[in-house]
């Protein structure tokens, strides 16, 4: 069972969103906050695989609500999702920088937003290509800040590949395909790659693989 908590300061899209995901045999809402101060205290208590997060709220908005979570150890098994009116937006980027796995927007479709719950949950979550594009796009703007980062020294060669690849916006699959390794072997080198450079999750490796200079835009 996949358990969800829902953060959003409009009651009619928090029961929107809840009566669609309680239709779903293998999902349960645990809980619902109007505001992220309030959130953060229900994720403490129910710790959810899943917490959806509106990244606008009174008291606590989700970008700090986010950064709190991913800063205590007792909630790594959390995995934030930030909903957004906006689309991809400085909020949203401020959002993964802090250590959500993702997000989504709030005209997202039924079936996309149950897979991508799902998703979240197992915590695979993957950034689409297309919202890779705009973060190697929000750096194409500014200047790289090189440096070898925390851990960046320990990635193996086939570690640093598969971040690369994960960076231009491949799935497992088609990592295994460019790297000619089997898609759980891929899997294994992004995973201890996200291990050596503390990234909680696929979107948080993105940013620090640009951050660090590891990969520059124009390796798009």
């Amino acid at each position: 069972m996949i358990r969800v908590l829902l953060v959003d300061d409009q009651p009619l899209l928090r029961s929107g969103f809840r009566a669609l995901l309680d239709l779903e045999d293998d999902i349960e809402v645990v809980a619902e906050a109007g505001d992220g101060m309030e959130g953060l205290a229900l994720i403490r208590k129910h710790l959810p695989d899943v917490a959806l997060i509106d990244v606008q709220m009174p008291v606590l908005d989700g970008i700090e609500a986010t950064r709190r979570i991913a800063a205590d150890p007792s909630l790594a098994g959390v995995h934030v999702v930030i909903l957004t009116n906006y689309g991809f937006d400085e909020y949203v980027f401020n959002a993964l920088r802090a250590g959500a796995a993702g997000f989504l927007v709030k005209d997202i479709v039924p079936e996309d937003f149950l897979h991508a719950v799902r998703v979240a949950a197992r915590g695979d979550a993957l950034l689409a290509p297309s919202i890779t594009r705009k973060l190697i796009n929000r750096y194409v703007t500014q200047p790289l800040r090189t440096g070898t980062g925390p851990g960046l020294k320990e990635l193996t060669t086939r570690e640093r590949e598969a971040v690369v690849l994960v960076a231009r916006g491949l799935s497992n699959d088609q990592i295994a395909d460019q790297m000619v390794i089997s898609p759980l072997t891929a899997k294994t080198h992004i995973n201890r790659a996200m291990a050596k450079l503390r990234a909680r999750d696929r979107a948080q490796l993105v940013v620090l693989a640009y951050e660090s200079g590891l990969v520059a835009p124009c390796d798009r």
